[in-house]
């Protein structure tokens, strides 16, 4: 059975309505539905005034069904939308769903229309500028700027010193030494400095003079590129400069100015002197790379690195390219908007070369016991990385040092994860902990039973109604008990709670409703019944499976 549509109250991004009381010509209409299609899809109700009155369609526009064709017609390409008659206060009004593109899409008249929200958040449809065009393209995948020749440059604007940075990088950052024997021309070549030219030259291309161009040609050729490092100490301003550098220079510049905002203090665990900076140089390098790797080249704006009382914050212009979202971040397969700059940057040894950087900086989180990364703050246009700077929790940390020392490695991601949930939520399901590695449960489960035969957690109930906290020993380690003992004495007053509750409301209650309402197996049913009978908290009435309990003397 087909949905009949629901009229919104008001429009949005993705809903236009649009009135057909002087009959919408067929140019306007068709013009609104691309102007929709290349932002984020949606409806246009054709019959209905701005102010979500419906006010018919003109009997011109009353026959529908060569509508869809129309617009395929006129649109390139052509469009897909699905056209539904809709009454609405007994009113003919027509409702089409407008699919959102994968690149853009223009009228067959070669108009470029994109639906943005004003500054008092209500839609308008303004032209697509041809920067605006590149950006969704390289959004989707499409195109990849940092490949192309930039428009203007020559190899002159290439800066040699760089070029000798970039050398001086490969041996610091473990990079692929193959590049130390190339030449000039050949090492352009590797990392995609440089691309030949119709006429048979060579010219620099977006990674090229973002890597090692002159600053002089950074600032004519590529206005958008730019760096910004803030300090703020109760508000107050400690730091703040912005910079155009080439990027192995502008990231040297970012880690000598974070270095002393960056104290480190050393703890002995064990045989080890473990370093416990306020953030791991690591994730710090890696959280900045990847801002460079993912910003929208097309847009104006800087690379922001901010730290202040509430922590580090690390920004860029662009918002996560398509497929990628904040529930699959830990799992999608990378995909850089900047491909040859991520490329270049990989071989080089910047970032990290399997493309799971962010691994790396929920790692540098979750190891010294801070909270996990934020991205909460990442919207369309930006992508925001918040960095928690609080003190690490030495427990915590030390428990994961032993650990990787037990195992000779580090522990898996989904591990870490594990552990810092449990110490965070204290106790925990699969399907919770699915939520938190962005898995399946099975893999989840996989992962907490690995942690429960590492007896760094322990497993409570079977089935659907298993599970864990961390276990006693390492609630000990920390010199903790009580809290061990705490969290399995709330769980069994919160039992005993729910099933006084559910006597209260239906009268009585089976072992198996006992099972499925707290999530025990039958012999964790069985003992929880016996001590309330016991305590007079319920009376048992009748035998075998006919047995129930109600309410006690003392309730």
């Amino acid at each position: 059975m087909t949905m009949v549509p629901t009229l919104p109250t008001r429009e949005s991004l993705t809903v236009e309505f649009k009135s057909d009381r002087a009959c919408l010509s067929d140019g306007d209409l068709v013009e609104a539905l691309v102007c929709l299609a290349n932002a984020e899809g949606g409806e246009l109700w054709l019959g209905v005034e701005d102010d979500g009155t419906p006010t018919g369609l003109h009997v011109q526009h009353r026959t529908l069904g060569g509508l869809a064709g129309l617009v395929a017609a006129r649109t390139s390409p052509s469009l897909a939308v699905v056209v539904t008659a809709v009454e609405l206060n007994g009113l003919p009004v027509a409702h089409i769903a407008v699919p959102k593109v994968q690149g853009e899409a223009a009228t067959t008249g070669g108009v470029y229309l994109r639906r943005r929200l004003k500054a008092d958040g209500q839609p308008e449809c303004v032209a697509m500028l041809p920067h605006e065009r590149a950006s969704r393209i390289s959004h989707f995948g499409l195109m990849d700027a940092s490949a192309q020749v930039v428009a203007g440059a020559a190899m002159a604007d290439l800066d040699p010193l760089e070029r000798v940075r970039l050398r001086q990088n490969v041996q610091q950052y473990g990079g692929d030494r193959v590049l130390l024997d190339l030449d000039d021309e050949a090492l352009d070549g590797a990392l995609g400095l440089s691309a030949r030219t119709p006429q048979g030259g060579r010219a620099p291309t977006l990674t090229g003079l973002l890597l090692i161009g002159r600053e002089t040609a950074l600032r004519e050729l590529v206005p958008t590129h730019e760096l910004a490092f803030q300090v703020l100490e109760r508000e107050a301003v400690k730091f703040n400069e912005f910079q155009r550098f080439p990027l192995l220079k502008g990231l040297d510049w970012l880690l000598t100015n974070f270095k002393p905002h960056n104290p480190e203090r050393e703890l002995q665990i064990g045989l080890f002197r473990v370093p416990v900076p306020r953030v791991e140089p690591g994730a710090f390098r890696e959280a900045v790379a990847n801002a460079v790797v993912h910003r929208d080249y097309h847009r104006l704006g800087a690379i922001h690195v901010r730290l202040d009382d509430q922590g580090m914050t690390i920004s860029n212009p662009g918002g996560l390219v398509d497929g990628v979202t904040l529930a699959n971040l830990l799992t999608t397969e990378p995909r850089p908007r900047n491909r040859a700059l991520a490329d270049a940057l990989k071989r080089i040894g910047i970032v990290e070369r399997t493309g799971r950087g962010v691994d790396k900086i929920y790692r540098g989180m979750l190891r010294f016991g801070r909270p996990e990364p934020n991205y909460r703050r990442t919207d369309t246009n930006n992508v925001v990385l918040q960095l928690a700077t609080e003190d690490a929790d030495e427990a915590f940390l030390k428990l994961v040092v032993d650990q990787e020392a037990k195992q000779q490695r580090e522990l898996p991601i989904d591990s870490l994860i594990a552990l810092a949930a449990l110490r965070e939520l204290k106790r925990l399901s699969t399907e919770e902990l699915a939520r938190h590695i962005q898995r399946e449960p099975a893999q989840a489960k996989r992962t907490l039973e690995a942690l429960v035969e590492a007896g760094l957690a322990q497993a409570h109930g079977h089935a659907r109604g298993r599970s864990y906290t961390l276990a006693l020993g390492v609630y000990q380690a920390d010199g903790r008990q009580a809290d061990y003992t705490r969290q399995l004495g709330f769980s069994s007053l919160q039992h005993e709670q729910m099933v006084l509750n559910y006597v209260r409301q239906h009268g009585r209650i089976q072992r198996s409703d006992v099972m499925d309402l707290c999530r025990l197996t039958e012999g964790q049913a069985k003992e929880l019944l016996k001590r309330m009978k016991t305590e007079g908290k319920l009376t048992l009435e009748g035998a075998g499976r006919g047995a129930a309990y109600r309410l006690g003397p003392l309730n």
